[in-house]
């Protein structure tokens, strides 16, 4: 357990001693207060980033789909290379096929592949908020431990987003967050259902946008989901199965969500980024309603982890509208350590983390 209270005190402490990025300026290629280089403290940050990717990667039984992974990893082993890709998340197993048949590796390559994907997603969304050491500290808790060690497709898909919203916040088009929809969906699926959040908050006229998005979401779902949607419908719905800590899992989504509208207008976003964060927000809020109404609540937990990055966002820059920084980030940080302890201590699944091990090479 040591570990991941280490990794979460690495960033804290970071946050309370590194000074803010300027507030941020109008989205574009060359927004002074997004520059890479403003990052406090950059190398340790980048040397966090990189201990995030080998606590993720180099785990070894951690995580309580550790063995449902290890199985798909063992049946790819006598596939060919189009019999694996032609079952399951393409992108997610050809990995798995690479692992086994190009570089005769391990479980550990393809996690670790996992982890290096998903951290650089998060740290490219952190580098781009005003605190870049406080966004990647309340990702900690939760995104790193739980959902990246435990979620490893999914976490791979929600890097892959999270490097999508951090161009966009660079004034990237809907057309490239497109192409990351698609990468993401290569190696989960559920990704394509992003897509529209983002696309209906473009740029330009209105009615352009959502022909776009409602097309483009048209044919991702056709090429993603469509032969498998009634399996996964099975297999979240009509088994009426539960995920448990579905309820705290939205719930921490939709606390972000209400700060965002409580601070809407003191939090530094231009009117693209507004939108994007408002219809991440809407999204919550419906999620919180699907729990009460739909008989299984595994879909909307699943789907509501690709909205995680509303906290890392919100909460991060909330910190910094009081008097003292110093005050508000202590504060953010106190709930986030409680988010750590609470799970480890006390979620019916921290068996499967704890204790922490590495892969034995």
């Amino acid at each position: 357990m040591l570990v991941y209270w280490l990794l979460f005190a690495f960033f804290a402490v970071g946050a309370m001693i590194a000074e803010p990025m300027l507030a941020p300026a109008p989205a574009g290629p060359h927004s002074p207060a997004r520059q890479a280089d403003r990052t406090p403290f950059r190398a340790f940050f980048a040397i966090g980033a990189i201990a995030t990717v080998l606590l993720i990667g180099l785990r070894f039984k951690v995580g309580a789909d550790w063995y449902n992974y290890q199985l798909i990893f063992n049946e790819i082993k006598t596939e060919s290379l189009l019999s694996a890709v032609q079952v399951g998340d393409p992108a997610y197993q050809f990995l798995n096929w690479a692992a086994s048949h190009l570089f005769r590796a391990r479980i550990w390559f393809v996690n670790f592949v996992s982890a290096a994907i998903f951290s650089w997603g998060l740290y490219r969304l952190s580098r781009v908020q005003p605190s870049p050491w406080l966004a990647f500290a309340v990702a900690v808790p939760y995104m790193v431990i739980v959902v990246a060690m435990g979620y490893t497709r999914q976490s791979i898909a929600l890097g892959v987003l999270m490097a999508g919203l951090a161009k966009q916040s660079r004034g990237a088009s809907t057309l490239n967050f497109a192409i990351y929809v698609a990468v993401a969906a290569a190696f989960h699926k559920t990704a394509v259902v992003m897509f529209p959040l983002v696309a209906l908050s473009g740029r330009g006229n209105r009615l352009v946008n959502i022909l776009l998005a409602v097309s483009a979401s048209i044919l991702m779902y056709d090429f993603f989901l469509g032969d498998s949607m009634q399996v996964l419908v099975h297999n979240y719905i009509d088994t009426e199965y539960s995920s448990q800590g579905a309820l705290t899992r939205c719930t921490m989504n939709f606390v972000a969500a209400i700060l965002l509208w409580i601070f809407r207008h003191r939090l530094g976003f231009d009117q693209h980024e507004f939108k994007i964060w408002r219809n991440f927000a809407l999204a919550s809020l419906l999620f919180m309603i699907l729990l009460g109404v739909l008989s299984s609540t595994t879909v909307v937990d699943r789907l509501s982890l690709y909205l995680m990055p509303l906290q890392i966002v919100i909460l991060s820059r909330v910190a910094l509208l009081g008097g003292s920084r110093i005050a508000g980030t202590a504060a953010i940080l106190a709930y986030s350590f409680l988010i750590e302890f609470v799970w480890l201590n006390f979620a019916d699944h921290a068996r499967y983390w704890v204790p922490y091990q590495l892969f034995a090479f």
